[in-house]
């Protein structure tokens, strides 16, 4: 398979993946992960028997099939089973607590779920129909006479994703991604970074959002390359994993960035790395351009939601890449800033960011309301604030509900942030808006050194005081061990008003 066929928009080409790469390849890896790997064939006849037990227990097209599994094989199994049937998947992470699993598979009306002995007792519960994780791959030998056909009944239109947003300010939100969706994001993410079978993905994000799924599973099986499924992230055995597995990119966040820059002590073997991608949060120009002279791999700094099927623009592999900025729209995709009027802003002013292309969510699941609020028209709003420089390249600059206002001067917290960050032993820094009776509020900021150091609120302020003005500097400084996170480690601000 070709990069070419990812741009045809006949959905068979993404939901028959397995198939065709076992019908190509047969021998060829798949996938690993934890000490096991998949050839194409084994791999496509374990998709293709857990597509006829869920037929069995009576999923078709239209169902939903959640799954509950930290990250592995399995979930990537399960996904083009369901597909191939023609029914959605939701995955579900590991970490929600029942009652919230609960509310996920109520939301979306899952028919049956897949996953070890607590999804099963869940599942008795509410009447779901439960498959052991254990049975999906069972080491048989694979039989080359008998390699499955897959032939996929999805159609564009139809589900295929149900991505569940955090739910930082309600319950969460069931993204639908239909196949016509996913299958322009891939497209359009592999163009952009030229993935071909001779790439290697190392899977450091949950397989429960976007980003995994999509940027670091779907475009690299497409290429014809292999996934490999990482232990959990461990900044000090994390390029210990690089150098025995040999990938050629990884996805990750800010964070994980600033912990590999402050953790890692020895030189390590970054050769096999043609380019890493970082998202979920803007990164600091400084630690970006220093991330890329220390370890020698260029970082691709992007921006996306999940109501976008994860990004919309991204920093070039070739021309210039942009230290403070997050790149171009991808391709297919259009960007506009707009003011609060509705009127489109001038290059350079701030506004809200609007997104359109077939990569577009569909709706938020059984939210009517919701999603007429965010989509008009084909674009995507997403409440977020930034500018397009002279070049096009899109500039963050924070969330409309994250802004300041002290005294009537607007304040934005990434402002803060990015100079904090600045500070050699500060490893990440979050600031909020807090009440006040004279200015209504005042920011302040939360801070968490880098590990082994101490920071302090006098030396903070000084810091601030040298790049912002007086009235942006927080009032205070809170000095805590770690911020707190949602499951793809994006900070939580509203889990900061009790530290």
């Amino acid at each position: 398979m070709t990069i070419e066929q990812a741009h045809n928009t006949d959905v068979s080409v993404l939901v028959s993946v397995p198939f065709e790469r076992a019908r190509q390849n047969p021998t060829g890896e798949c996938i690993r992960d934890q000490n096991r790997s998949f050839d194409n064939l084994t791999f496509a006849l374990d998709t293709a028997a857990l597509a006829a037990r869920l037929a069995a227990r009576g999923v078709s097209r239209g169902d939903v099939v959640a799954i509950l599994l930290p990250n592995c094989a399995e979930i990537v199994t399960t996904m083009f089973a369901a597909w191939s049937l023609g029914a959605a998947l939701t995955p579900m992470n590991p970490a929600l607590t029942d009652p919230e699993v609960i509310y996920q598979l109520q939301d979306s009306e899952a028919r049956v779920i897949i996953g070890d002995e607590r999804a099963g007792r869940l599942a008795a519960g509410l009447e779901i129909t439960h498959v052991d994780a254990s049975t999906i791959h069972t080491g048989s030998p694979a039989d080359p006479d008998n390699a499955p056909a897959g032939v996929a009944v999805a159609e564009p239109e139809d589900f295929a994703l149900i991505i569940y947003t955090s739910g930082t300010t309600g319950k969460p939100k069931g993204c639908v991604l239909d196949h016509s969706n996913i299958t322009a994001m891939v497209a359009s993410i592999s163009t952009h970074l030229e993935i071909d079978a001779q790439d290697t993905s190392l899977l450091v994000l949950p397989l429960f959002h976007c980003n995994g799924l999509l940027i670091g599973v779907l475009s690299v099986l497409l290429a014809g390359g292999t996934v490999v499924v990482a232990p959990r992230f461990d900044a000090k055995t994390f390029w210990d994993v690089v150098e025995a597995e040999r990938p050629t990119f990884f996805s990750a966040v800010p964070t994980m960035y600033a912990m590999l820059d402050a953790q890692t002590t020895p030189a390590v073997d970054t050769s096999s790395l043609r380019f890493l991608v970082c998202g979920a949060a803007p990164m600091p120009a400084d630690l970006l351009e220093r991330f890329q002279d220390r370890f020698g791999v260029p970082v691709v700094e992007g921006y996306g939601l999940s109501e976008g099927s994860v990004a919309s623009t991204l920093n070039p592999l070739r021309g210039p890449r942009k230290a403070g900025t997050v790149g171009p729209a991808l391709p297919g995709q259009q960007l506009r800033i707009v003011t609060p009027d509705g009127a489109t802003a001038k290059q350079g002013d701030r506004g809200e960011i609007l997104i359109k292309g077939a990569n577009v969510m569909r709706e938020y699941l059984g939210r009517p309301e919701e999603t007429a609020t965010v989509l008009h028209d084909g674009w995507l709003r997403t409440g977020d604030v930034g500018y397009l420089d002279e070049d096009g390249y899109l500039v963050l600059v924070d969330r409309i509900k994250d802004v300041i206002i002290r005294g009537g001067e607007n304040i934005f917290p990434k402002e803060i942030e990015f100079v904090l960050c600045q500070h050699p032993d500060v490893l990440e820094a979050a600031v909020v808006g807090h009440p006040d009776q004279v200015f209504g509020e005042v920011p302040v900021a939360y801070v968490a050194p880098v590990p082994g150091q101490q920071l302090n609120g006098v030396e903070l302020e000084r810091h601030c005081l040298a790049s912002l003005a007086k009235y942006k500097v927080p009032r205070h400084f809170a000095i805590i061990a770690s911020l707190p996170k949602n499951s793809v480690g994006k900070i939580v601000k509203a889990g900061l008003t009790s530290c």
